[in-house]
């Protein structure tokens, strides 16, 4: 295969993405004639900073094919590790490249925007002789079990929360709600308040308050989250922002210690706890793709692990994303989307009237009935995601990945780990007996997404 003069070779391509080409193939075909060294960093808050010291081809003839190395390393940092200000050293074309990509009216404008309003700072590219060291600022979170505790857990169309006494759940209930299509925060702030109050009341007091919801928080606050989709930006800078805050101390004072995290890193934690291990990322495919991880020591990194945002294709005719405008990225392939965008190709008709949870279901009722073409869309999604989580094990260095959410249900999640487990095993033999993908257990699955919250906080 060939981009910008690179050739690579893939023996295990996706039936019915028969142009598919994995990121990590062509990273490593590229830097095996790269030889100018260059380095970039990712600023973001805290003075954090992510580096990655790498090369170049720094030819003439290699001009294009390092420019397209570079910005899909850097927008491949911005959505891993998050960040406002980006660093160039060692080579002023590209650094000028990515300044007019990532200007108001550039290709990542929209990328950008995003990350200018996650640190609320404006976006910079900036040349240096050389770049700031690495610096990361990971903390331990939850397996903290003892006194009372509430865990609520804020889906998309459920809320979940807990009553936790002394590491056992005590009561938990699960309400319907429409969070996304809902315009006023105070719908979101009643039925947050009614959640904590529900679980208060089957304990004796409340110690502490945990989290697990959708988005992005810093400091236990909302930067950006799809939970409040049609949400006004007054309502949301004015309502939105402190929203968990303000209901728990309304709720409980202000000296009951809180802590809200992205439902990914829950999940991840979850899976710790379930597994009694260390080094777990959790991807869960669902609406899109959600990730969170657990390093070896049992922290989370700080960073985004917006990995639905973060390119793993390389086809220059690959699918474009609507919201980032962008192709290639991980949404397209590990959510609802990625099997809606296969299964015409199976000669799987989707009604456009449906829903795309909707499509989905047609697909897995296929699945569960023996259909063959239903079976190659999943055995596709498989090999993606074999090509993928060898590219995540080499920027996560993870041990054990948990896969989650609606495709992985049913014997279609047995299908693409499946293929994903035989496309690592053929293709990078560097990650076996070093990393183990799968679905999660029972105990696992006991441990819940509330519960799990509800031992975020260290009182």
């Amino acid at each position: 295969m060939n981009r910008y003069g690179i050739d690579f070779d893939v023996k295990n391509i996706p039936d019915l993405d028969p142009a598919f080409m994995p990121i990590l193939k062509f990273n490593r075909a590229f830097l095996k004639t790269a030889k100018k060294p260059v380095a970039f960093a990712v600023e973001r808050s805290g003075g954090q900073v992510a580096v990655c010291r790498t090369f170049l081809q720094g030819t003439p003839e290699g001009r294009e094919a390092d420019r397209y190395y570079a910005d899909r390393l850097v927008k491949s940092m911005l959505w891993l590790q998050g960040g406002f200000k980006i660093y160039v050293s060692g080579d002023e074309d590209v650094y000028e490249f990515l300044k007019e990509t990532y200007a108001p009216t550039g290709k990542r404008a929209f990328d950008a925007d995003f990350m200018a309003g996650v640190y609320e700072h404006p976006f910079e590219v900036v040349y240096c002789d050389q770049v700031p060291e690495e610096k990361g600022a990971s903390q331990a979170i939850g397996r903290h079990l003892g006194g009372c505790r509430v865990g609520f857990d804020a889906g998309g169309s459920d809320r979940k929360v807990s009553a936790v006494i002394d590491g056992k759940s005590v009561y938990s209930e699960e309400v319907v709600w429409f969070p996304k299509t809902n315009a006023d925060p105070d719908y979101h702030y009643d039925g947050i308040v009614a959640a904590f109050k529900s679980a208060a009341a089957h304990m004796p007091r409340v110690d502490a308050v945990g989290v697990s919801s959708a988005g992005i928080y810093i400091d236990n606050r909302t930067m950006v989250a799809s939970l409040f989709l049609k949400v006004s930006k007054a309502d949301f800078d004015a309502k939105v922002k402190d929203i968990y805050i303000r209901a728990a101390r309304d709720v409980f004072g202000p000296d009951v210690p809180l802590v809200v995290c992205n439902d990914g890193d829950v999940s991840a934690l979850a899976g710790a706890m379930g597994l009694g291990e260390n080094s777990v990322l959790g991807i869960a495919m669902g609406t899109s793709e959600a990730v969170g991880y657990v390093d070896e020591h049992g922290n989370i990194t700080g960073w985004l692990n917006e990995l639905a945002f973060m390119p793993v294709d390389v086809n220059p005719e690959a699918m474009e994303d609507e919201w980032s405008g962008d192709i290639g990225c991980g949404v397209k392939y590990f959510s609802q989307d990625g099997v809606i965008k296969l299964a015409p190709r199976a000669g799987i008709a989707l009604a456009e009237t449906l829903s795309p949870a909707e499509k989905l279901k047609v697909v897995q009722k296929a699945m569960e009935e023996g259909s063959e073409a239903a079976a190659r869309v999943y055995r596709s999604i498989g090999v993606y995601l074999g090509h993928a989580l060898a590219y995540y094990y080499d920027l996560y260095h993870c041990k054990h990945v948990l896969l989650l959410g609606r495709v992985m249900s049913g014997k279609g999640g047995d299908i693409i780990l499946e293929e994903a487990k035989r496309v690592l095993a053929d293709e990078y033999p560097e990650c076996t007996g070093k990393l183990f993908p799968a679905l999660p257990d029972e105990q696992t699955r006991r441990v819940g997404q509330s519960a799990a919250a509800a031992s975020l906080p260290e009182v």
